[in-house]
């Protein structure tokens, strides 16, 4: 689950960028842009190949909507307005479906619903919080006496997270009168002052530490407390699409209705995630 906020040259790209032309096309090759540098949703392997959860149900819903898709690299925050000059056909980087992003761009249907999840040293004292080991939905960030056992628990503590994503208002809305809250340029940084003792908690999504956990110098890591889902992030992640290319949308979500009626979905989510993200 991307970041919410964008930057304001990447915003006034929005409102100033150049309006194409309406209408159907007769959709051929298509060009889709990704980081390639989020795994694992999407990576870039050592021969400049791009891989990982998005790449390869990509390949799946081009197959069946018997397309040409192309994929490029491109930097986070050059995505909207790239798309918007139609440089690029389709975003594709764990896009979450925001009222925000609504007003520049479309989506497709989504392909993921993610879950948040808090993360200790699983030789602390919080290794097991309340909750640990079951999924709690919430409709909003808001405070919730569903947080309550959590908040005694983490009383005192310091929670890193990265800030200008979804799940920033969450963690300060019910945490901030009990906790420090230490924000992060990057995911990557809130994991490395966990492992070094400088932080108590981090909280993000649950398919990022999927990859953080697998790198040797996260070894100690582990989840604790509930797996937190449900409305409060939104409907998930989709492919994001130019308005005026309704066509094209029609193409992707009739494919991805397929893919998740067949359990394609859930086979490639289990695959690169080790749990199922199927909306």
């Amino acid at each position: 689950m991307r970041k919410l906020a964008w930057t304001t040259l990447t915003m006034l790209a929005i409102l100033g960028g150049a309006t194409l032309q309406a209408g159907a096309k007769d959709w051929k090759v298509v060009t889709i842009a990704t980081e390639g540098a989020y795994e694992p949703w999407n990576l870039t392997k050592p021969d400049g190949t791009i891989d990982g959860y998005e790449p390869e149900l990509l390949r799946n819903l081009c197959g069946r909507m018997k397309l040409e898709c192309k994929i490029v690299t491109q930097d986070w925050d050059g995505m909207i307005p790239a798309l918007q000059a139609g440089k690029i056909d389709v975003i594709m980087d764990a896009l979450s479906i925001t009222d925000e992003r609504k007003k520049a761009i479309d989506f497709t249907l989504p392909y993921a619903s993610t879950p948040g999840v808090f993360v200790s040293d699983k030789t602390g004292p919080l290794a097991k919080a309340p909750g640990s080991g079951t999924t709690i939905k919430l409709a909003n960030d808001g405070p919730t006496p569903s947080m309550d056992d959590l908040r005694k628990a983490f009383k005192g503590k310091t929670i890193g997270l990265q800030t200008a994503t979804v799940y920033e208002p969450f963690v300060v809305n019910n945490f901030k009168d009990e906790a420090t809250i230490k924000e992060y340029k990057t995911a990557a940084e809130h994991d490395i002052d966990l492992v070094t003792g400088r932080i108590d908690l981090t909280f993000d999504d649950a398919t990022y530490f999927t990859a953080a956990f697998a790198k040797p110098d996260n070894k100690d890591m582990t989840y604790t407390g509930p797996q937190i889902g449900g409305a409060v992030w939104g409907p998930g992640e989709a492919f994001g699409i130019r308005k005026e290319d309704g066509d094209l949308i029609g193409l992707f979500n009739a494919a991805l209705t397929e893919a998740t009626k067949d359990g394609t979905v859930r086979t490639l989510s289990l695959k690169w995630f080790k749990l199922d993200v199927t909306p």
